[in-house]
């Protein structure tokens, strides 16, 4: 069984932020990842961390800002990362160095940056150099801190007009930029609603070293694992033969809405599926 890591944005929605750490643990996680932590101060975390025996495994970059104020406010407002977008590499070039500063901290080996939103009026093809000029700095910089860089596809039915949504593209992005920290970030619950096929794909890619995260979901509704059209099961057995034959040794993120999301004990009730 592959090794998994809450993601405590999406799951303990009825507990505050601060307290779904504990409630991770108390469930056997041994590992966490999130969405933003710029509202809390890195240390904070760091002692959430290491009073629950947890690892931080991921998180984002800022999807837009570079203050906590700004960077949700950001997200409000519909801005879903900033790397695909020209005239906007000052402000990319900050949240990554801020992510990096948390990732220090949070002795966090991984940061995700979002591509962003191809800009009205625009074709992917046009803003494709910003986006690899700027993850080949965001890789270089990230290198000088011994920690990797992720990019995501995303499916355009969740986020319309994001830049990235085809596992074969981020892979072809990968190469252009030609950094061995710049990885892909594999959310099989995007991969199944763009393209299907998902094992096959696993097979295909991680072996390649380029695969430096997964997460799942069910589809469609995105709620626990054992919901949906995915036969997870399965899935994570690949996982494993694949993982035994390569020494891939990463994690599985759980990103899904559980189905009592904001009952309490909800998150814990929808775990049997790790059985």
């Amino acid at each position: 069984m592959p090794q998994f890591a809450a993601n405590l944005s999406m799951l303990y929605p009825e507990l505050p932020f601060l307290d779904r750490f504990e409630a991770a643990a108390k469930d056997g996680f041994k590992a966490v990842e999130y969405l933003f932590p710029y509202a809390v101060p890195a240390v904070e975390l760091a002692a959430r961390l290491k009073a629950h025996g947890l690892q931080q495994v991921l998180f984002n970059a800022p999807p837009g800002g570079i203050d906590a104020p700004s960077i949700d406010a950001a997200w409000a407002a519909g801005m879903r990362g900033s790397a695909c977008i020209a005239g906007r590499e000052s402000e990319f070039g900050a949240g990554v160095a801020l992510a990096l500063q948390y990732a220090e901290v949070l002795d966090c080996p991984r940061i995700h940056v979002m591509a962003g939103l191809i800009p009205d009026g625009m074709e992917r093809d046009a803003v494709q150099p910003t986006y690899v000029a700027n993850l080949r700095w965001a890789a270089a910089e990230a290198a000088r801190h011994g920690r990797d860089v992720l990019i995501e596809p995303i499916n355009p039915r969740d986020i319309p007009r994001f830049f990235l949504n085809r596992q074969d593209h981020a892979h072809e992005i990968v190469a252009e930029v030609g950094a061995p920290n710049l990885k892909v970030q594999m959310d099989l619950y995007h991969c199944q609603i763009v393209e299907g096929d998902v094992a096959m794909k696993i097979r295909k890619y991680l072996p390649t070293g380029a695969v430096g995260h997964f997460q799942i979901a069910g589809v469609p509704e995105r709620h626990e694992p054992d919901v949906g059209e995915i036969h997870y099961p399965y899935l994570f057995d690949v996982i494993d033969e694949v993982s035994a034959a390569c020494g891939w040794d990463g994690w599985v993120g759980c990103e899904y809405r559980p189905r009592l999301g904001g009952q309490p004990g909800g998150t814990s009730a929808g775990l049997g599926w790790r059985a």
